[in-house]
């Protein structure tokens, strides 16, 4: 019987995760891509996991974007129908700490991932998990015709990730597309990005687990959807008729402000009383606003956001407040 297989990069991350649900949905069988590290980083996906002994349809594979033979084994072993290329050094404000490591996995790792593919496996369809952050101070709304202004080491990379797949579609015939993904949210975001950071600090300290939060720029305008949604998209790119570049966004810009005072409202928490600024948060390069006009990919594939902003922030809200209920619960037996 023979099963269709997708390799998953990222596959650990938020958007990976929804993706392996997804894959795993349609049929596949997911090979994914991960670091070997002293610690484990696999939370997200434990509930898809099974026991390798048991011929799950979820299978882990060792291998880092900074090394291609690793790459290489990778894809001969999942001799894959789909490559989604979702790994990177994501983290904006970090990327400036590191530019070079960010260069180098967000940016030249995208580039191992397509050369393994046009040299083992070239009839793969392959995506790239790109960034509205490439648009930078480009005014919104950003569409796929926008000229690009990346502001970040990690944007640059970005940009780089994203030509790298228009020229090895263009050069080599390969299926490559991009997904030119807007800010994306939910539970499984990690606690350094700032809508993660503002709904578990706002439920401990509702809690009296935690006295204050502090963040950097509030006046930030950003396009946010929840991830889940982002990952059908992909998933409805990757495997659409033909390759292309699409913008996946909401159509809705909100500021940083905006959100945490939805917060900190649906806890009755007035925010001004537990927020400080702190400069360490501040980007050398501030990207002030994003707002993406997806009608490309709404018209051409049919995608739709599911989750409205104001269901994100209660779905995220309500995800956390378990989170810090559990973590009370715990401090107090200790």
């Amino acid at each position: 019987m023979n099963v269709k297989t997708a390799c998953l990069t990222g596959i650990t991350g938020q958007t990976g995760s929804y993706l392996a649900e997804i894959l795993l949905r349609e049929g596949y069988k997911v090979f994914g891509l991960v670091r070997r590290s002293s610690s484990f980083s696999t939370g997200r996906i434990d509930h898809l996991y099974t026991d390798p002994h048991s011929n799950g349809m979820l299978e882990l594979v060792y291998g880092d974007l900074s090394d291609y033979s690793s790459i290489v084994n990778f894809v001969t072993k999942a001799n894959p129908e789909l490559f989604i290329n979702c790994a990177a050094m994501s983290h904006v404000r970090v990327s400036f700490d590191v530019p070079e490591y960010t260069l180098d996995i967000t940016g030249t790792g995208t580039v191992r991932c397509l050369e393994a593919i046009k040299n083992h496996s070239p009839n793969t369809h392959f995506i790239q998990a790109s960034s509205s952050e490439m648009f930078g101070s480009s005014p919104p709304p950003q569409n796929e015709l926008t000229l690009f202004h990346p502001r970040s080491p990690y944007a640059v990379a970005k940009l780089s990730s994203y030509w790298t797949t228009v020229n090895y579609r263009e050069s080599y015939g390969i299926f490559a597309s991009n997904a030119i993904s807007f800010n994306h949210e939910g539970p499984r975001r990690l606690e350094t990005f700032v809508t993660r950071k503002i709904t578990m600090a706002a439920a401990r300290i509702k809690l009296g687990l935690q006295g204050k939060l502090y963040l950097g720029n509030l006046d930030a305008q950003r396009d946010w959807g929840f991830a889940g949604d982002t990952a059908e998209a992909i998933y409805k790119i990757v495997t659409a008729d033909k390759p292309s570049d699409y913008v996946v966004a909401t159509g809705e810009m909100h500021s940083v402000r905006e959100f945490l005072e939805k917060v900190f409202e649906k806890l009755n928490l007035n925010w001004q009383d537990y927020v400080e600024f702190d400069a360490r948060y501040l980007r050398p390069a501030e990207v002030d606003a994003l707002c993406g006009d997806s009608t490309k990919l709404r018209t051409e594939l049919g995608w739709q956001p599911k989750v409205s902003f104001d269901e994100l922030v209660e779905m995220m809200v309500d995800s956390d407040m378990k989170l810090a209920e559990i973590e009370k619960t715990c401090k107090k037996l200790k």
